[in-house]
């Protein structure tokens, strides 16, 4: 089968396509024939080994993983002899977290591993990047920081792949939604659920005369000792990018300010977590509750593309890798 491989961190050109060996599913496993896959500034940033701290986990001079992609989409090709919840043709969805890679033509997934079926109203390329954007979102949102009605919510980086999901759940928890974006993506951002748009470029946040309850970093773009003075007295920081920054942050704000700096690793969350939110994302995305947005499609072998569109750090809404 044909998959992404990178084998040094770097740019773009440090992926290839190689030809390597199919998969073959453990008892407890399935055989996904993927039809598509995420590419995310997550994979960007593992490709650069960037920020430092993470290559403590993906390898520190090289890629300990050398695959590329968590989130998919497709169908069981293969199960198991253990497998009883899943069958040979179910079409399904999920992330793949530190294995051989969803950029790939196939990928073996536990049974127990986060993985749902597809809705039957939504295509593989609008499911297979849920549990990135959208299900880190959630976690952020509502479990880190228990977002409640009537708060006052600041999303940085609203137009890509966190950013727009982020305002779509924040605004279905009923908070009242500012986005910062580009003026490009305004508008667009704007139709999500937003009460209001600030243009980075032309208006600095952080120095208005407003208190946010939250403010969610989807980017990493900022940092707590910045946006402090516009949280509220009992104002959270969030942001999935961590730095050596962030965790001194973290730590002094746990025990010496009312304002705090938080992070979560969601995808080191227990399965059955991430397997819950999964299938309450889904329920939202089969009811139309929650928007799947595309941005661009790229074939496998264009990955290279994929990734500098992305490292652009204009899109809006998800890149999708198509088989």
């Amino acid at each position: 089968m044909k998959a992404v491989k990178y084998r040094q961190y770097g740019p773009a050109e440090v992926l290839t396509i190689e030809d390597t060996e199919k998969p073959a599913p453990k008892a407890n496993e399935v055989l996904i024939k993927i039809k598509a896959a995420s590419a995310t500034r997550a994979d960007t940033m593992m490709r650069r080994g960037a920020p430092y701290l993470g290559r403590i986990m993906l390898g520190l001079l090289r890629p300990k993983y050398q695959g590329l992609g968590t989130g998919f989409a497709g169908v069981i090709e293969a199960k198991g002899s253990a497998v009883t919840h899943f069958d040979v043709g179910d079409a399904v969805f999920g992330e793949s977290i530190f294995g051989s890679g969803t950029n790939a033509e196939y990928v073996c997934v536990p049974e127990d591993g986060i993985m749902a079926r597809k809705p039957a109203n939504l295509s593989f390329e609008e499911t297979c990047f849920i549990c990135d954007g959208p299900l880190t979102s959630l976690n952020f949102l509502r479990d880190v920081a228990k977002l409640k009605a009537g708060q006052r919510v600041l999303i940085i980086g609203a137009s890509g792949s966190l950013g727009s999901a982020a305002v779509q759940l924040a605004n279905h928890f009923g908070a009242h939604v500012t986005a910062v974006c580009s003026s490009a993506n305004a508008v667009w951002v704007k139709s999500l659920g937003v009460d209001r748009v600030i243009d980075y470029a032309e208006t600095d946040f952080t120095q208005e005369y407003l208190a946010y309850e939250v403010i969610f970093d989807t980017v990493g773009k900022s940092s707590f000792r910045q946006c402090k003075g516009v949280l509220s007295e009992n104002g959270l920081y969030l942001s999935p990018v961590f730095s050596f920054g962030d965790l001194f942050q973290m730590f002094w704000t746990r025990f010496f300010s009312r304002k705090k700096a938080l992070f979560s690793a969601t995808g080191l969350r227990a399965r059955t977590e991430l397997r819950d939110m999964l299938h309450e994302l889904n329920a939202m995305l089969e009811s139309g509750r929650l928007q799947s947005i595309i941005d661009r499609r790229y074939e496998l072998t264009n990955i290279v593309s994929a990734h500098h569109y992305i490292d652009e750090g204009h899109k809006k809404g998800n890149v999708v890798i198509v088989m």
